[in-house]
């Protein structure tokens, strides 16, 4: 059996203070890691997640700090939802009025209560109130409590022109199931996945297409072990023919990219090493931590890098 759902979400951001600020300060996420982007050492590279940083939970940035705003449209992720208690959505209404969040009002969608909302650069995210998840352990470091914690991902909603070509590559090679629809909205998920078991798919036709910028999702992450990213990369080329990169060592897990039908960029990650793998997990997130090529150049980093407090 291999392992299967969301690994991570990665998007981009604007100045990496605010971000840093709204993520941790506000929904209270752990700030798991603090790197720099691999292509752009000159720019940080977050990691926020649950207090071990596990798959499922990790929403990462590459802040600019003068990116342009993106356009939403076809063919990119167009919202990120967390899993909370169904008993705290209540709190996160009133956190998000509180910190003066732009928000829409609680809607259901496949028996669920969502609480949609937005980030300072206008990234598209949202609660899921779920049932029965109220044990499950949440991260505290005092600005959220930790019965009202975020619990990982509960989905992605994808808005793609067409949904059957991507709903073949969820099922065939990522594992996941169709499980329902509401008008022109499609629902997969993983058997027996809780956290980030879920992408929805959303049919909106011929449309303007996204544009890449602050607020926007660079790329879908789906889990993997060593074996397993391999049967998919070969399945990937024999059954779609979509080629993908080769695989590139990003310190805490192994990555391969590819272009879905839909447009979306994918990767899929290993879940080893994990974040662990260069500081001790107590103090994830509290230093700057560079891949090996960069080390060299620390000092120089250090001092280009925008202030964070």
């Amino acid at each position: 059996m291999h392992i299967n759902g969301i690994h991570h979400v990665t998007a981009i951001a604007g100045p990496a203070r605010r971000n840093l600020e709204f993520y941790s300060g506000v929904l209270g996420l752990r700030l798991v890691k603090k790197t720099v982007n691999f292509d752009d050492p000159g720019t940080y590279h977050f990691y926020y997640g649950d207090e071990a940083g596990q798959p499922g939970t990790i929403l990462t940035f590459f802040p600019w700090e003068h990116a342009a705003p993106g356009r939403g449209g076809i063919g990119e992720a167009q919202q990120t939802v967390f899993r909370v208690p169904a008993a705290s959505m209540g709190f996160w209404l009133h956190r998000l009025l509180e910190k003066g969040v732009a928000h829409e009002m609680p809607v259901q969608r496949f028996g669920e209560s969502f609480l949609a909302f937005r980030d300072p650069d206008g990234l598209r995210l949202a609660f899921a109130g779920v049932p029965g998840i109220e044990a499950e352990p949440g991260w505290s470091d005092g600005s959220v409590p930790a019965e009202h914690a975020i619990r990982g991902f509960h989905s992605v909603n994808l808005l793609l022109a067409d949904a059957g070509a991507t709903a073949e590559v969820l099922t065939d090679v990522f594992g996941f199931a169709e499980i329902g629809q509401e008008g022109s909205l499609r629902r997969f998920a993983v058997p027996g996945t809780t956290i980030g078991g879920i992408v929805d798919l959303h049919a909106a036709g011929e449309f303007l297409k996204a544009r890449q910028g602050a607020g926007s999702v660079h790329h879908v992450a789906f889990r993997a072990d060593e074996a397993g990213q391999a049967e998919m990369v070969e399945k990937l080329a024999r059954n779609h023919g979509l080629r993908t990169t080769e695989q590139k060592d990003r310190n805490y897990f192994r990555s391969v990219y590819f272009r879905e039908p839909g447009g979306v960029l994918f990767e899929i990650a290993t879940d080893d090493p994990g974040f662990a793998v260069d500081e001790p997990a107590a103090s994830l997130g509290t230093a700057l931590k560079l891949p090996p090529q960069y080390e060299a150049h620390r000092e120089m980093i250090e001092a280009t890098l925008p202030a964070l407090a």
